[in-house]
């Protein structure tokens, strides 16, 4: 039996979400992000990316690009609802669910065949249930190896299956874009461009006087990727390294007291996404960025490890306390709170008093998935 991964890729996953959770905004050019001077778009709906709108791109920018598009501020306790309901159906085909984000994910279905049918039957079922639980669409590439899936899944988006056969790699790959190659990045591709290389298929076949200039060492490796040849495993119990929640300010924040509260409203989002993971956290950290773009960090480890908002929360204000007492006036654009060292909640301490601090965050978490984040807010996070 020939091993098939599937890659499985949400359609604009925050967009569509919110115009299946608001029917007002079916057919319309949705963005969602926070709509002030320095907000981003976290997502840009299939409607409004004809207008050259798309992720990361400053919202000024967007809307600028499409003035009718309509702004909604990003629900995140939503969307990782909706993504645990969506890796629910992949555990239905396969164990070996690599997940890469909330809205995508490496499946190996190789064994699943047998009881289940081919790849591709697999594929239309793992589409079928997504649409069923959730009402949104999914993408999928089905190819002998992830590399290949992961290009495939991009190439009949949205609702596309795209599959692959292990006789077509070279078929299939050749005519595409070298900017079709993930991790190539913007720049270098624009340099493997202006090398004269713009398909796949003239990747693969270029000569090392020409790679090496641009790849160095690396040259062999990017002209097997290009080639389709990947023998990277689908690995399920891939450990998240650590855990954030970060903010850039619509304008620079001077106000210790405020800058202070900021950061309690940051670490009760950091432990949220903790807690839904069932892990706690044996380090604690702050990321500072100054108007000027300096960026500090910050870090603490703690024992026993943590998902207690409380805690968290106090460690990092007084790292940041003592920041800002070494960096009195400065003017803040950005702050984060980094949780690293992450183990599953079940190594808490034997001793350690959890009871109260637990009914409290449950209810949190649980008002916060049904109302926003601002439902519900400890006082030390209210300005």
């Amino acid at each position: 039996m020939s091993r098939a991964v599937l890659h499985v890729d949400m359609d604009a996953f925050y967009a569509s979400a919110e115009q299946h959770d608001d029917p007002t905004l079916a057919g319309k050019p949705v963005i969602v992000g926070w709509s002030g001077g320095r907000g981003v778009v976290t997502a840009a709906s299939y409607e409004v990316r004809p207008f050259g709108v798309r992720s990361a791109m400053p919202m000024r920018t967007a809307l600028r690009l499409c003035p009718d598009a309509v702004c909604v501020r990003p629900r995140m306790q939503r969307y990782q609802q909706v993504s645990r309901v969506v890796f629910g159906a992949f555990l239905e085909v396969t164990p070996l669910v690599q997940g890469l984000s909330l809205d995508e994910a490496f499946l190996d279905v190789t064994a699943s065949q047998e009881l289940l049918g081919g790849a591709v039957a697999i594929a239309r079922r793992v589409k079928s249930r997504i649409r069923e639980l959730t009402g949104l669409t999914a993408s999928v590439g089905v190819a002998p190896n992830k590399l290949v899936a992961k290009i495939a899944s991009d190439l009949g988006k949205p609702d596309g299956l795209t599959v692959v056969e292990p006789g077509q790699l070279n078929a299939v790959l050749d005519p595409l874009s070298v900017r079709r190659l993930p991790g190539l990045g913007r720049k270098t591709g624009a340099r493997v461009e202006a090398a004269g290389i713009r398909t796949l298929g003239q990747l693969r076949s270029a000569p090392d006087a020409v790679l090496w200039p641009l790849f160095g060492r690396y040259s062999a490796w990017v002209r097997e990727r290009a080639a389709g040849c990947d023998d990277r495993p689908v690995e399920p119990d891939l450990e998240e390294k650590s855990l954030s929640a970060e903010d850039t300010f619509e304008e620079d924040i001077d106000e210790p007291r405020v800058l202070q509260v900021q950061l309690a409203r940051l670490a009760e989002l950091a432990c949220a996404r903790l807690r839904a993971r069932r892990l706690v956290a044996g380090c604690i950290g702050v990321k500072i960025r100054r108007a000027d773009f300096a960026t500090f960090t910050r870090q603490r480890a703690v024992a026993p490890a943590t998902g207690s908002g409380r805690t968290i929360g106090a460690v990092a204000g007084e790292l940041l306390g003592r920041w800002l007492a070494g960096h009195r006036g400065a003017k803040l654009r950005l702050l984060g709170v980094v949780l690293t060292d992450l183990r599953p909640a079940s190594q808490l301490g034997l001793f350690e008093d959890t009871a109260g601090a637990g009914r409290l965050e449950a209810a949190l978490d649980a008002a916060w998935a049904r109302f926003g984040s601002r439902s519900l807010r400890r006082g030390n996070t209210i300005e």
